[in-house]
């Protein structure tokens, strides 16, 4: 068997498990192996009962203390006992196993290992694993348990099983990376790689496999990178454009004035688009920092040179709200070009009508999601694409748009900030502006870092602002145990905070499980204060602009990184009113809290992400990684920025071409950018 091989002829693996795994993106025995675990489980040394923390994993040694009860509810029974030892007494719960009655004697000494909640006031383990007689605790004691991300139907057990039987009877992989730079940044061999990422036999393994492993998959990721500046460097400046006194005539009819780090990233695009070479160029600003009006005015140059511009969002509502915008904008100020929606849910007629409008060059300004790289769509004239929130695309949408007219001039916008030593790298075909300042009128965020007991204050806070007419977010982590269970705890935090409010207050909830389709529904309700209080998962991150939303409420804050949280935080302040946001942790480290006081005393992304990476060295075993900003399947640019600084040094020597990883370096497989 070679790593070409089907999943299927791994033993154990039949029909409706390969169907399991190709739903996973899962075909061959290579993908398999390159199916890594996203955490693991750690068996660590039990615990005394008052060192117990909420949120946490741990195991507790003790005796089982009085009589073992079972509920009278059928529906969910669950078994309670009580295990005590020196320091403390702990509540432990099981469901669906009546027979514990029989097995656990009042008296006998065990260890239990579970996630510990807190429930009316006091610390519960739920369900927790039981280990009886205590010696079998030893066994697993240390050791890395892999956990996969699964679907429906897959478990954690069946993954593993398949991994170790293709690490087993699989052909040694070639070695992709030369020898010489191996030695020079201290990488392990690709075969002990896989095996340490999959099953280490301690965290030392792990870290050499990781290490080997988010270094290729950088490395591949830059050699693609350099090939794209490479030929950007040479590409003639087909769309070139003059200055039109239209658009500045626009601008100064706005009822604001540019802030100078606008003033300035718009002068820096405009000198590229009367360039010698066709523009590609990255705007990172901040949350609320107004890329989208430089954008506008980008647009605008393009049609006053009779050139047609697109724009592309991530999802629907983002775009019909930039439709909406961009519309009313010209209404307004007597602007004579028609400014076309095309999206996937359009109807099939509206669709061809819009299709005809821009090959016929009607509408000058197209604004949509993925709808504007299909095949049906022709551009007459195509001179600026650009793509908002453009982590989210990859780089093969990017080129499918940019394909559609004669190379035109490319403008990608982020609003994540990085810090500029880590942008050169990441984004090294693209000129980089920074729009590092905020409109003089923009209120600043009032932040609180506070611990669980401030949970009913907050929601009597979150009722008040409702009762004035603003609206809230509520941010849920995702459930560790399976992306399955994400949606049940969205839903079960939304129908608890419902009885809560009353029923004069809507709920709603919304999570990465839902159609796209059911997003943009809940979104639009949301904006139009049909819901008054949004939970959510982090899939609001990029979302539509809600003036009316002022509080942010994030549980389990310490689960994000602090780049992921400002853009969490984004989503408020970006109306008149007065905005909160309040990051509620359970965890009582030291080394959470000073993390989160870096986001409770600024509202400045650039300088987050700074500290973020001076406190994300390789010392984490597990960092928090920065979801939603780089889809690399085991590389974070925060956690890994050290890795990251020497791919980039590797992708410059001379020896990397001679080794397969530099033929490797297809663009189709990297989704970033």
């Amino acid at each position: 068997m070679n790593e070409h091989s089907p999943v299927r002829e791994i033993k154990g693996i039949g029909e409706k498990t390969e169907m399991l795994f190709q739903k996973m993106g899962v075909y061959t025995a290579g993908d398999l192996l390159r199916y890594y675990p996203r955490t693991y489980d750690i068996y660590e040394a039990p615990v005394p009962v008052s060192e117990l923390e909420e949120g946490t994993v741990a195991a507790v040694e003790g005796c089982v203390f009085g009589s073992v009860q079972v509920s009278p509810n059928r529906k969910l029974q669950t078994v309670s006992a009580l295990i005590r030892d020196l320091t403390g007494t702990l509540k432990v719960l099981w469901f669906r196993m009546p027979f514990l009655r029989n097995t656990l004697r009042s008296g006998s000494r065990i260890i239990v290992r579970g996630r510990v909640v807190n429930k009316r006031g006091g610390l519960v383990m739920e369900h927790p694993e039981i280990f009886q007689p205590v010696e079998k605790y030893q066994e697993k004691l240390n050791t890395m348990q892999p956990v996969y991300p699964l679907t429906a139907g897959l478990s954690n057990l069946t993954v593993m099983k398949a991994v170790r039987e293709a690490l087993e009877h699989i052909h040694l992989q070639r070695e992709t990376i030369p020898e010489s730079i191996r030695q020079r940044y201290h990488l392990c061999e690709y075969n002990y790689a896989l095996r340490g990422i999959h099953f280490p036999a301690d965290k030392t393994m792990y870290m050499y496999a990781r290490k080997r492993l988010v270094f290729e998959e950088f490395l591949e990721f830059l050699l693609a990178i350099r090939q794209m500046k490479e030929e950007k460097e040479t590409s003639v400046n087909g769309c070139r454009m003059e200055k039109k006194q239209e658009v500045d005539d626009f601008l100064s009819q706005l009822p604001f004035e540019l802030t100078n780090a606008q003033k300035k990233v718009w002068k820096e695009i405009r000198k590229d688009m009367q360039g010698d070479y066709t523009m590609s160029r990255l705007v990172q600003g901040d949350v609320g920092s107004g890329k989208t009006i430089v954008a506008v005015l980008a647009l605008l140059e393009a049609a006053c040179n009779g050139y047609q511009g697109a724009m592309m969002a991530p999802t629907e509502v983002l775009a019909r709200q930039h439709y909406q915008s961009v519309c009313e904008m010209f209404e307004k100020y007597g602007i004579p070009f028609r400014t076309e929606l095309l999206t996937g849910s359009m109807k099939a007629k509206e669709r061809r009508e819009a299709y005809e409008r821009i090959e016929t060059g009607e509408s000058q300004i197209i604004i949509g999601t993925h709808a504007l790289i299909q095949e049906k769509v022709n551009y007459r004239n195509l001179g600026l694409v650009i793509t908002d929130e453009q982590h989210r695309f990859g780089v093969r949408q990017r080129e499918a748009l940019a394909k559609k007219g004669n190379m035109p001039h490319i403008l990608v916008m982020s609003a994540t900030p990085i810090p500029r030593t880590l942008a050169i790298i990441i984004y090294g075909d693209l000129d980089l502006s920074v729009i590092d300042e905020l409109p003089k009128d923009r209120l600043p965020i009032k932040n609180c870092v506070v611990d669980t007991g401030y949970r009913e204050t907050a929601y009597r806070f979150m009722k008040k602002q409702v009762e004035e007419g603003r609206q809230c977010y509520v941010i849920c982590p995702m459930v560790e145990e399976s992306e399955a269970m994400e949606a049940e705890n969205v839903i079960d935090y939304s129908t608890m905070l419902s009885e809560r409010m009353g029923p004069e207050v809507t709920v709603g909830y919304l999570h990465g499980k839902m159609k796209q389709t059911q997003k943009d529904e809940i979104m639009e309700k949301f904006a139009q204060n049909q819901i008054q209080i949004l939970v959510s998962t982090t899939v609001v991150e990029v979302g539509i602009n809600v003036p009316n939303a002022t509080v942010m409420m994030v549980e389990n804050a310490e689960r994000f990184g602090l780049a992921q949280l400002h853009q969490l935080r984004g989503r408020v302040g970006r109306g008149a009113f007065q905005s909160y946001c309040i990051f509620m942790t359970a965890s009582r480290a030291k080394e959470t809290k000073k993390r989160l006081d870096i986001l409770n005393h600024s509202n400045d992304g650039f300088y987050i992400a700074g500290e973020d990476l001076k406190l994300r060295g390789p010392g984490d075993l597990f960092g928090i990684r920065q979801s939603g900003l780089m889809e690399f399947k085991l590389g974070d640019i925060f956690q890994d920025a050290g890795i990251l600084q020497m791919a980039a040094e590797a992708a410059s020597s001379e020896e990397i071409r001679e080794f397969p990883v530099y033929g490797r370096a297809d663009r189709d497989n990297i989704h970033v950018l």
